[in-house]
This record gives structure tokens, C-alpha cells and sequence, in this order.
């Protein structure tokens, strides 16, 4: 149907399937009561090349393209949104970063053993009172005398994978007068000095995705670990994430998928009044809708792929279609999930089934890498050319 999905892609699908349903789904319930991060698994989604899948080969990577990570996206979070993050992350945040403003020695040094799954990266750009407004953080870093280190201190939060990152993209504040222009990127290590973990937060959902607070205390930070230019952090953030919200689209579609399955299966099997469930209209209605919403989220993440592939030879910004995706995309997962716990009655509710943990994990993508409210207000800017 869709010919610009290649062979390739549809390979890469398959391995990302087969690895879902056989090594990923069978532990997710788990995981998601104990909250335990998944190293197991995570080492083994690098060595199938599914944590740096756009990135190109000399650096780690597969070189395939944005439909191919969401292609992988849609696959794993249908087994386990945990993981999904994860690879999200991943992928989107810290290899999209570095290999689009690293220098060839950050893409050696860090790059590679992020893409390859060695080691495990976050991005952090968030701060317990600056969330959607990155212009307010109060974190600072200063070029110390010499001109070698920037000393780093505050305090950051909502940081995914942090419990387990051995590289964060840190977004903080060099020049606070000039607010978002202000704003700078470096590439942390976390097993230097001044660096310290915070607790780790609880959740609603994807709990197995470990997500902490991260403290700097007068953390050097060598001049060669800043990601471009002082002054560029706004612009990495925003181009990374454009590039993050189509992963979260395909995360919340990976999510609607699996709980519509369920409920057609559901409404096959289940009977009522001597008939199937499914016979009836208003079950009828409800599996209609989702799967039309369904659909139509996958149509708009393919056409944020083909926008990004686009904007990769014309310079031009996706951001409008990105954030088409991952809006519809997460607004349908919540209403599909939603209406699949209707459909199943009790046993929705009850945690001897999944639905009530693809519920939980759905709320998530309707808020992370840019809540629906944000989404809205590049939409519209977009179309409007008004800020």
C-alpha cells in the first residue's frame, strides 16, 4: 500500500516484531510492578541496531531513516512502552543530537557506544520550575578563568534513563539575560565529580523506565564537551525534539494498536445475552472509531517521516508535522485505551490484563517532549507565522 516503505524497512519491522513479542512482552508486566530498568533487554535492542537506527554506520549505526524508527517504535511499544521510552530516548534525544552538532571526536568518544546499546544516554532539559518555558532554568554553567571548564551547578528534573545514563545532553543557562538564546548544551559524564543523582521519581506508568533528578555541584565540564556553539542549546533542543515527538507518536500508536487488538479479540470471544459482544452496535461504534483513529495517526507519522526526510535536503523544519503526530497519535492512545478498558468491563480493570497498564503508559505521551497544549501552539504558530 505505502511504496515508500522499502524492504529494508519491512526487514528491520520484522526483527523489531519478533523481538517485541519473544523477549520483550513476556517480561513487561513484570517489570512494570517492580519498576526494575530492563539492562538485559536494553543491551540487546543495541546489539540488533534498534538504539541508533538513523545513525550512520561508521558512528555505530544502521543508516536507515526516521520511518524506520518509528517502524521499530510502533513495534516495541506495543509489547511494552517501557522499553519504548527507552529507545526513544535513545535514539531521538541523544544520537539525533550528536550526530547532527557533534564534533568527530564527541561522535567517537560518545556517540558510538550510545548507537551500538554499550552505553545508555539521557537528555535533560527540564528543571523542577521550568518545564514547557526552557527560558526560565536556573541552572547555570560558567567558563571558569582559564577558559578550560565551564563549572555547571543546579538541579534537573524528570530526566529519562538518568539512573542508568553514562551520557546526558544537558541543556542549561550560560548566558541568563538572553533567556532561550541564553541557553547552552554539554555532554555530561556522570561518573565525574559534582554530579550526583536525585530520587527517582514514581509514576503512573512506563515504570520501568527509570526517571530521576540530576544535581550538579560545581561539575567541570570541559570546553571540547559543549555540543555547538554557547548560545546554541535552544536550537539543539527544539530541532532534537522535533525529531523525539515523531518516536512519541509512534510510541502512543504502538500502544493504541495493542489495546485495539485486545478489545477485537475481546469482542470476538466475549458473549452476552447468547451473542458476541461485537454483534453489538455500541461495541460496534467503539471499535470503528479507534480504529479509524488508529489509522489515521499512522498516516500522520508517515507523513511526519517523509517531512523530516524532506527537511534533510531542504534545511526546512518538520516541526509542524511532528507535532500533528505526536498529538493525534497520544490523544488517540488515551482514547483507544480508554475505551478498551470499557470494553472489557471488569476485566479492564483488573491488573491480571494489560489494559489497565496500556492505559497508565498512554497518559505519558500526551505530556513528555512537549505537552498536547504545546503541541497546539506550534501547530497553529505554524500555520499562522505568529508567536
Amino acid at each position: 500500500m505505502f511504496n515508500f516503505i522499502t524492504d529494508e524497512h519491512k526487514m528491520l519491522q520484522e526483527a523489531a516484531r519478533d523481538f517485541a513479542r519473544n523477549s520483550i512482552a513476556p517480561i513487561a508486566e513484570h517489570h512494570d510492578q517492580t519498576g526494575e530498568f530492563p539492562i538485559d533487554t536494553v543491551r540487546q535492542m543495541g546489539q540488533l541496531g534498534f538504539m541508533g537506527i538513523e545513525v550512520p554506520e561508521e558512528y555505530g549505526g544502521v543508516a536507515m531513516d526516521a520511518l524506520a524508527y518509528a517502524l521499530v517504535m510502533i513495534e516495541i511499544s506495543k509489547a511494552d512502552a517501557s522499553h519504548g521510552t527507552i529507545v526513544s530516548v535513545n535514539n531521538s534525544l541523544v544520537c539525533h543530537g550528536l550526530t547532527k552538532y557533534g564534533t568527530e571526536e564527541q561522535k567517537q568518544k560518545y556517540l558510538v557506544p550510545i548507537a551500538t546499546g554499550q552505553q545508555i544516554g539521557a537528555f535533560s532539559l527540564t528543571e523542577p520550575m521550568s518545564g514547557s518555558d526552557s527560558g526560565t532554568m536556573k541552572s547555570r554553567a560558567v567558563l571558569n578563568e582559564a577558559g578550560t571548564h565551564y563549572i555547571i551547578n543546579g538541579r534537573k528534573s524528570w530526566v529519562t534513563s538518568a539512573p542508568y545514563a553514562d551520557t546526558i545532553l544537558l541543556f542549561t543557562m550560560t548566558a541568563p539575560e538572553k533567556k532561550h538564546h541564553g541557553t547552552s548544551c554539554f555532554i555530561i559524564e556522570t561518573d565525574k565529580p559534582g554530579f550526583t543523582r536525585g530520587k527517582t521519581e514514581p509514576k503512573l506508568g512506563i515504570r520501568a523506565s527509570a526517571t530521576s533528578e540530576i544535581i550538579f555541584d560545581n561539575y567541570e565540564c570541559p570546553v571540547e564537551n559543549r555540543l555547538g556553539n554557547e548560545g546554541d542549546g535552544f536550537k539543539i533542543a527544539m530541532t532534537t525534539l522535533d525529531a523525539g515527538r515523531i518516536g512519541i507518536a509512534a510510541q502512543a500508536l504502538g500502544i493504541a494498536e495493542a489495546a485495539l487488538e485486545a478489545s477485537v479479540a475481546y469482542a470476538r470471544e466475549r458473549e452476552a445475552f447468547g451473542q458476541p459482544i461485537g454483534s453489538f452496535q455500541m461495541i460496534q461504534q467503539k471499535l470503528a472509531d479507534m480504529k479509524c483513529r488508529v489509522d489515521a495517526s499512522r498516516l500522520l507519522i508517515y507523513q511526519a517521516c517523509l517531512a523530516k526526510a524532506q527537511a534533510a535536503k531542504t534545511g526546512e523544519r518538520y516541526s509542524m508535522q511532528a507535532s500533528m503526530a505526536k498529538l493525534y497519535a497520544s490523544e488517540t492512545a488515551m482514547y483507544v485505551t480508554t475505551e478498551a478498558i470499557q470494553i472489557h468491563g471488569g476485566m479492564g480493570y483488573s491488573k491480571e490484563m494489560p489494559l489497565e497498564r496500556y492505559f497508565r503508559d498512554a497518559k505519558i505521551t500526551e505530556i513528555y517532549e512537549g505537552t498536547s497544549e504545546i503541541q497546539r501552539v506550534i501547530i497553529a504558530s505554524s500555520l499562522t507565522g505568529l508567536r
